[in-house]
């Protein structure tokens, strides 16, 4: 590869939080196994809004990173536009919340406005352990060799009507939890669009880089690629 994979971090980012800092460290675990260069850059959810959506096919790939952020009620926005240039997105932790949300307000799935997912039913700003069960043949692939517990700060609850109309051709649902809650979900009719509650960058080592994020890493490869084949 003859240029370096340009990833967008949208995020507040804070080196105090293990997420944040897991993020940057995961992206360099996937680097090195891959043997791709990667250049990241954080953006902050107040520099993003601003930003006009072909902005953001000027990267390979978007990584939404898990918050808290200064003000949520932009990153719908930003996830919207993003999502609309077509290039690899991933979503891990509580923008997970938000991802389902864009979704049922663009397909007009709540018109009596009830409340269709729980709020975050991990107290405090703690990690928990989670126990993915593979659904998709994709997903069932990547645990066969990587452990399927990991780390989550982030909980919900999905009304089962709402879960019945996403995947009647809206999303997929990869994998579920212990609690039978879709753990993991992807986009219909996008080349990449991933969301997991759980944060795969905080079980991510040098030694052991997580497939999910080298997914993400070979979806920008490609990507790029055919951005290079068009130009």
């Amino acid at each position: 590869m003859n240029e370096s994979l340009k990833i967008a971090i949208i995020g507040d980012f804070n080196f105090t939080y293990n997420s944040h800092h897991a993020t940057n460290l995961a992206l360099e675990h996937s680097e090195r196994f891959l043997e791709v260069e990667v250049s990241y850059y954080w953006i902050r959810l107040s520099e993003a809004v601003n930003m006009r959506a072909q902005s953001f096919s000027h990267y390979d790939g978007i990584w939404f990173a898990p918050g808290p952020f200064s003000n949520e009620f932009f990153l719908s926005g930003v996830l919207s536009a993003s999502l609309s240039q077509h290039i690899p997105i991933f979503l891990t932790g509580e923008t997970y919340k938000t991802f389902v949300e864009l979704l049922i307000k663009q397909n007009n799935l709540n018109s009596s406005g009830e409340k269709l997912i729980s709020d975050n039913l991990v107290s405090g700003n703690q990690f928990e352990p989670v126990k993915i069960s593979p659904f998709s043949d994709e997903l069932k692939k990547i645990y066969a060799t990587h452990s399927n517990i990991e780390l989550t700060s982030s909980r919900y609850s999905i009304y089962p009507q709402l879960l019945t109309n996403l995947t009647s051709g809206i999303i997929t649902t990869e994998g579920y939890d212990q609690f039978d809650e879709p753990e993991v979900i992807k986009l219909c009719n996008h080349p990449f669009a991933l969301a997991t509650m759980f944060c795969p960058q905080i079980s991510s080592t040098r030694e052991m880089p997580h497939p999910l994020i080298n997914t993400f890493i070979r979806s920008c490869v490609s990507n790029m690629k055919k951005a290079q084949e068009t130009a």
